[in-house]
């Protein structure tokens, strides 16, 4: 046994030795390179800034997300804070700096762009539709079904968040640009936090102040709904037992029943989530006017929800299939939101500092009313549930998380709970919860 340690042992020392003897070498080459090319270090690395970039704040965020303090943790939000942090630093860096002056970003110029209007886009249609085509095949059932319990809640709980933001739009010296950006943000929701986004631009503005207000919010927005569903069964005494058993589960899977003459152009259905993206990309762009010049639009992010939802309910044209398999939709859900979070964080990172400027005020402001529109929808969501609704514990607190849209506080409440039967609440909730959310950011840029 002695003679086998020692053998890893040497073994483990001698590869060691090789490992710096090759960076050594490395080190040296550059060096010898660098100092007889023309453009100096830079030319010998042939790296793609864009894509270093976006892998760099990949692999930092989810190392940030998987952080976990008392059963907190930050999860895919990790991703958004990296991306800010790194649009930020990057901006610092300067043009003659060797290696490193590759990543530089300013704002409006260079991989900036590509961060906001390829990387973010391309991940917002990816998560939002297979959002869609998650939540389709049993939204409209809901929606006429539980009207009066889970979709009611999901209605109070964002009608609560907007009139709050509403308050302080009319109370604080910033506008409704900022306090969308920090309803989306207090109620972790993205495809908010893009709705305000693309409504602030049809009005010729930019919306940095949105990203600005999205980041202030949505960390304390992610922390706080996971401490409430970990915290009000301690504080309330709840006996976990006894409400594991008076858990409703009236949202059993229902087995689909497969043609097989339904035609599928592709076996992870990506024909189909095209053609729904398609045609929520057109009906998106669709602009209604109303009045005093303001018109309404679902943009991006609403029109292609929208129509994923109504192509998830159906799942088939005449022959053509347009189901989805499960596994696809969960890996496309968390790429998108990744890539969506990546290219919005960059690019409020890079325009953070010009914006805010020597204001603290408005990180004081967004910060309590963030707190504020994060705290208040889920107490009166839980007394609305409790004492009008008359849900157990477990369904009212599923359902508050589904009305804040917070997958990560889904995943505490499933280890608080001890069951995985607390998801059917959230599932019917955060549906209309993800809708009303994008048209009450939507409608505030648009009216205020």
């Amino acid at each position: 046994m002695e003679k086998e340690k020692q053998g890893k042992k040497s073994l483990k020392w001698l590869w060691i030795t090789i490992a710096l003897v090759v960076v050594a070498g490395i080190g040296v080459w550059c060096g010898i390179n660098a100092s007889t090319a023309k453009e100096g270090v830079n030319s010998i690395f042939g790296i793609s800034s864009l894509l270093f970039g976006l892998f760099v704040v990949t692999v930092l965020g989810y190392l940030l997300g998987r952080i976990t303090i008392k059963g907190v943790n930050l999860g895919t939000a990790g991703v958004f804070l990296v991306a800010i942090l790194f649009g930020y630093l990057c901006t610092l860096i300067p043009s003659d700096l060797p290696i490193l002056s590759v990543l530089r970003l300013e704002a409006g110029k260079g991989n900036t762009g590509y961060y906001k209007s390829v990387i973010q886009n391309v991940g917002l249609v990816m998560f939002v539709g297979s959002v869609g085509f998650i939540a389709g095949p049993k939204f409209f059932k809901d929606l006429a079904k539980n009207f009066k319990t889970y979709i009611l809640m999901g209605i109070v709980i964002i009608l609560v968040g907007t009139a709050i933001a509403v308050l302080f739009t009319f109370i604080s010296p910033y506008g409704s640009d900022f306090w969308s950006g920090i309803l989306s943000g207090a109620l972790t929701s993205t495809p908010g936090y893009s709705a305000a986004g693309e409504a602030v631009e049809l009005k010729g503005m930019t919306d940095t102040m949105v990203t600005i207000g999205h980041a202030i919010a949505y960390p304390f927005g992610v922390i706080g709904v996971v401490l409430f569903v970990q915290l009000l069964p301690k504080f309330i005494k709840a006996d976990m037992n006894y409400e594991r058993s008076l858990l409703r589960v009236d949202f059993i899977e229902e087995e689909k029943k497969t043609t097989k003459k339904l035609f599928k152009c592709d076996d992870f259905g990506f024909t189909a989530l095209g053609l729904a993206i398609v045609a929520g990309l057109i009906v998106g762009g669709i602009k209604i006017p109303l009045f005093a010049g303001a018109v309404f639009s679902l943009g991006t992010t609403g029109g292609v929800l929208i129509m994923c939802l109504v192509f998830g309910h159906f799942g088939r044209i005449g022959k053509l299939s347009l189901e989805i398999p499960e596994s696809t939709l969960k890996c496309l859900k968390e790429l998108g939101l990744m890539l969506f979070l990546i290219g919005a964080g960059v690019d409020g990172g890079v325009n953070l500092v010009s914006a805010i400027g020597g204001d603290v005020g408005i990180v004081a402001w967004g910060f309590i009313g963030g707190a504020v529109m994060t705290i208040a929808p889920m107490i009166v969501g839980f007394f609305l549930a409790k004492y009008l609704l008359k849900l157990p514990l477990l369904n009212n607190l599923g359902s508050i998380t589904g009305g804040m849209t917070s997958t990560p506080a889904l995943g505490t409440l499933i280890k608080t709970a001890g069951t995985d039967d607390v998801a059917g609440a959230y599932a019917s909730t955060y549906p209309i919860a993800l809708v009303l959310i994008v048209l009450a950011c939507n409608l505030m840029i648009g009216l205020i």
